[in-house]
């Protein structure tokens, strides 16, 4: 059972979402908020598995709770459901630390899978705004100097990086490179130790904050 607590200022919205997810036997909503400020305060009580929060409330918004949510529990899984799809949003919540960003058209399918794979540790973004996110990465240099290198990566692992900026699989990486897929993906496992990241997705905002892509 996954438990969930539900974050959003409109009481209509709360039911609707809790009426859907009734239907889903694994799911479990055990409590509710309306703004950020509630939502901590429910949060410290019932340790759910998952957040689900709206991005726009009044006194604390989605983004400023989650902030102070992964500040007390770095572990916290938050997945943040809004009607908006602005860039600044995504982003200001990947470096916040969210887990998963859904809009609100989502089915109760999509919305079921999206919180039992942010529960097993995943990161999720729907692929419209995950394109949206690495629209900015599309063109890249092709060559660095080695004091450029960040992290410790090797020229070849940079290549990598670049390549998954682009949205490519460890499968089309292998291709473009004529190398094995076994080896790519050993390649992007070293690339997330070097960076210190646990997903692909954040390794990409680091590269980019590092200024390499």
């Amino acid at each position: 059972m996954i438990n969930i607590v539900l974050v959003d200022d409109h009481a209509l919205i709360r039911e609707g979402i809790r009426s859907l997810l009734e239907f889903t036997p694994d799911l479990r909503v055990v409590g509710e908020a309306s703004d950020g400020e509630e939502a901590l305060k429910r949060v410290r009580e019932l340790s759910p598995d998952v957040v689900l929060m709206d991005v726009r409330m009044p006194r604390m918004t989605g983004l400023e709770a989650l902030r102070e949510m992964r500040r007390e529990a770095p572990e916290r899984r938050v997945v943040l459901l809004t009607t908006f799809d602005e860039d600044s949003v995504v982003v200001e919540a990947l470096r916040a630390g969210v887990k998963g960003f859904l809009l609100k058209d989502v089915t109760r399918d999509q919305l079921a899978d999206a919180i039992r794979r942010v529960a097993n540790g995943e990161t999720l973004l729907p692929p419209g705004v995950a394109d949206r996110v690495q629209r900015g990465f599309s063109e890249v240099p092709q060559e660095f100097p080695h004091a450029e290198l960040p992290e410790g990566l090797t020229r070849r692992e940079l290549e990598v990086m670049r390549l998954i900026a682009r949205g490519l699989s460890n499968r089309e990486i292998a291709t473009v490179l004529g190398t094995a897929e076994g080896t790519v993906k050993n390649q992007t496992s070293n690339i997330l130790a070097k960076l210190g990241v646990r997903d692909r997705t954040r390794a990409v905002l680091r590269a980019m904050e590092l200024g390499c892509l």
